[in-house]
């Protein structure tokens, strides 16, 4: 599901298991060069500006964080003006990646009157397997007008084109119906239903995990997602 800040993927100090061959004790070699990404803020797309969020934005960003419905199906609890502080001083405050384990919170902005209506991620999740994931959160004062479409589209953007990663995934939460059809919108492949996977705020929640490869985005998304 859509995440602040997810973990890093366990990672086998060993190498891949099942691997015969190579020196023994050798760490696993990526294909290709390291994986480092430093955007040029901010990213325009033809409605959008997605850069950094700032102390400036508190107010835009309690507009929608504080909503227990925007809450319900992504991994944090409603917030108060403290923990949108705390978040915007640690995890929020980055604005390059350059190692694995690390990502980028950026605000969509409405180019056109410098609202700000939302907020997607982007996670690199492993150098060596070349992953990343992405999630997206949207103030639902501003939902069906497509900007969540066209911010996400844009993320993958950066994932493939610029941090070069082999595939970048989404997991949602089965209940959350806008953000497996946005999943789809995007091109992404349903790869999995994981059936009451994780106890989550209360319940036992069932999650969707959708993904994309460097190839299938070289096919499906060269030209801007279409506003639904």
């Amino acid at each position: 599901m859509p995440s602040d800040v997810p973990p890093a993927e366990p990672q086998d100090g060993d190498g891949t298991p099942g691997h015969e061959g190579g020196d023994a004790g050798a760490a696993p070699v990526a294909p290709g060069p390291p994986l480092e990404l430093r955007p040029h803020f901010p990213i325009r797309t033809s409605r959008l500006l997605l850069r950094p969020l700032t102390a400036a934005d508190t107010d835009e960003l309690l507009e929608y964080r504080s909503l227990p419905e925007v809450c319900r199906y992504v991994p944090f609890l409603p917030m108060d003006r403290a923990a949108v502080a705390e978040r915007l001083a640690d995890a929020w405050a980055r604005t390059e990646i350059t190692g694995e384990g690390q990502g980028l919170i950026l605000g969509v902005q409405l180019a056109e009157t410098g609202r700000l209506v939302g907020d997607v991620n982007l996670f690199l999740h492993s150098q060596e397997h070349r992953s990343a994931e992405v999630g997206w959160v949207l103030s639902p004062q501003h939902s069906g007008h497509g900007y969540a479409t066209e911010a996400a589209h844009a993320i993958l953007h950066l994932a493939f084109d610029d941090l070069k990663v082999h595939r970048v995934i989404a997991r949602v939460d089965a209940r959350n119906l806008a953000s497996v059809r946005l999943a789809q919108r995007l091109g992404m492949r349903r790869e999995a239903l994981l059936l009451e996977n994780e106890w989550f705020k209360g319940g036992w929640s069932d999650e969707i995990d959708f993904a994309l490869l460097e190839s299938e985005w070289a096919t499906q998304h060269r030209e801007p997602a279409a506003t639904p």
